[in-house]
């Protein structure tokens, strides 16, 4: 606690002070220390030789302040120690950086008016006697601004002395209809100043906010570009009523809401030249009304954006369609070319005709030997023994599915094969045995990639180290060997594991009790021990032999 006079008795404010005045305590000129250490050292270099106040226009004591820097934490303004070493004490209210928002206000204002060719007056406690820093009041010749910067005082309306709220002062909604449109003032911090923006709210609006320079000075008062559109879209005269059967427009007018309506009806079918053709005479058109010379002028850039776009999108789908062409991928080249059609149905140039044209083509040729594929797999079907490996006619049936699923419509003829063999193999298989009914892994997935191309190819001749070809389509090669070509690696691998595997204890006929092979020994308890070491022998002379 200390003695001030004019305030008594005060308690020491231990809050940290972020604000002060420059060169003497009645200053006006505010000042906000940074908090960071790297700035306060810009700051320090930018006021040398200046001195910082604790000013009374801040609620404060009038005493110099010094800066302190810290690494650790917040930089701030201090007091100097008292004369006896005791920390000053001070009973400055506000010491946040908004503490001095009151001076901002007047020292953004007065270099505005003055811009304006006014000079203006403030006071910071008002008529109403409010706490300082919580009102600015604003007086030149011409006009009056009270600025509320918190609650303490509610704003008076008609008064002479126009509001501008800040963001923690409410105002009601019969208010903002009344007046049609209220002011806010808020600041932003900036380096070591405050800058000041202003906004102009609204019923049923956001607030839109401006800087300083954008506003002016008029009959009305305070004015932002948001409330010289308020004033003349409430100000401006009602519409002509329209009386029926009386047409006011001119000929040029008809034609421009005809070319509109054309410009939207080819946006939404897509028509690239019907667009093109409208945005080519929209801008022909004259002596069209100001108002529809606007939405013309509109359309026109909307139209043309739109055209651009489509365009390359249009340029993308035909690059794409050759591509998959080139790669001679049937579902995609089907998919994109059905695409391509429906945007070339108006116009096509030369470049996409024959793009289209070479797509046709690749779907006829890829169904062509699709077909001759079917025909190939039925062949060979037919020419098979009349009790063919059940494993060897599964895989060509499963083959056979597959090309006639591919084939799309093979005819009733062909049909009928497919379905023919389909129920020979489920009725050949029978009833399934324990692990029959699991599905064959395909041959090349039972060799490992490095010896797919180690043999020659007994079904399309290909050499040791070339890919297999495709049997309809010479000159393609098979992105996976013929199984002919991998059957005799499986087996040789089959032989080589039954040649490597140790005899088993019932396939060596008992020395003790004389049952033979497959037949179990005569005790209880499993097999004879001589039978047993037999098994190994043979094991042993097997490996030996290998």
């Amino acid at each position: 606690m200390s003695w001030d006079e004019g305030r008594g008795l005060v308690q020491a404010d231990r809050r940290r002070i972020q604000t002060a005045v420059l060169s003497s305590a009645e200053s006006e000129e505010p000042l906000m220390l940074p908090m960071e250490a790297i700035e306060l050292d810009v700051f320090r270099h930018r006021y040398e030789g200046e001195t910082f106040w604790c000013g009374t226009l801040l609620g404060g004591c009038g005493g110099q302040l010094t800066t302190k820097l810290y690494t650790d934490r917040a930089c701030h303004f201090a007091h100097h120690p008292a004369p006896d070493g005791l920390p000053h004490e001070c009973g400055r209210r506000a010491r946040g950086v908004n503490s001095a928002d009151h001076l901002y206000v007047r020292s953004a204002a007065a270099a505005w008016l003055a811009g304006h060719g006014e000079q203006a007056s403030f006071d910071y406690t008002g008529s109403a006697g409010a706490p300082l820093g919580s009102v600015v009041d604003i007086r030149w010749p011409r006009g009056a601004l009270r600025v509320h910067l918190d609650q303490a005082v509610a704003p008076v309306w008609d008064d002479g002395l126009e509001p501008v709220l800040g963001l923690g002062v409410p105002v009601d909604r019969d208010t903002l209809i009344r007046r049609w449109y209220v002011h806010r003032i808020r600041l932003d911090s900036e380096g070591t100043s405050r800058r000041v923006r202003i906004g102009t709210e609204a019923f049923a609006r956001p607030t839109e906010w401006f800087a300083l320079e954008e506003c002016e000075v008029t009959e009305r008062g305070l004015s932002t570009p948001a409330v010289q559109r308020i004033v003349q879209a409430r100000s401006a005269a009602a519409p002509a009523k329209w009386t029926p059967g009386q047409n006011t427009d001119t000929a040029q007018d008809t034609r421009a809401r005809e070319l509109l309506r054309k410009l939207l009806y080819a946006r939404r079918t897509e028509s690239i030249a019907l667009a093109e053709s409208v945005c080519r005479e929209m801008p022909e058109l004259a002596g069209v009304s100001p108002r529809l010379q606007e939405q013309l002028d509109a359309a026109l850039r909307s139209g043309l954006v739109w055209i651009e776009k489509e365009v390359g999108a249009r340029r993308g789908l035909f690059a794409s369609l050759e591509q998959a062409v080139a790669e001679k991928r049937a579902g995609k080249v089907k998919k994109l070319l059905r695409h391509a059609k429906t945007a070339a149905k108006d116009a096509c140039s030369e470049e996409e005709s024959r793009v289209i044209d070479a797509a046709d083509g690749c779907l006829t040729a890829i169904a062509a030997a699709r077909s001759k594929r079917l025909n190939t797999l039925l062949d060979d079907l037919d020419q098979l023994p009349p009790d063919p490996d059940l494993d060897v006619l599964r895989i060509k049936v499963r083959e056979l599915l597959r090309a006639a699923s591919e084939a799309g419509s093979i005819g009733p003829h062909r049909q009928a094969k497919v379905e023919a063999w389909r129920e020979r193999v489920r009725h050949t298989a029978g009833p399934l045995q324990p692990g029959q009914g699991k599905r064959l892994p395909q041959l090349h997935r039972q060799v490992t990639r490095k010896r797919w191309l180690e043999r020659r190819c007994p079904r399309c001749g290909a050499n040791s180290g070339q890919q297999c070809a495709v049997d309809t389509m010479p000159g393609e090669t098979r992105r996976v060997p013929h199984d002919e070509r991998l059957k005799p690696i499986i087996d040789e691998r089959r032989e080589q594991q039954r040649s490597r595997r140790p005899w088993r204890v019932y396939e060596v006929t008992c020395p003790d009790c004389g049952q033979e092979p497959e037949q179990r020994c005569t005790t209880s308890g499993g097999p004879h021990r001589s039978r047993v070491e037999l098994a190994k022998e043979y094991t042993r002379l097997k490996k030996a032999h290998s």
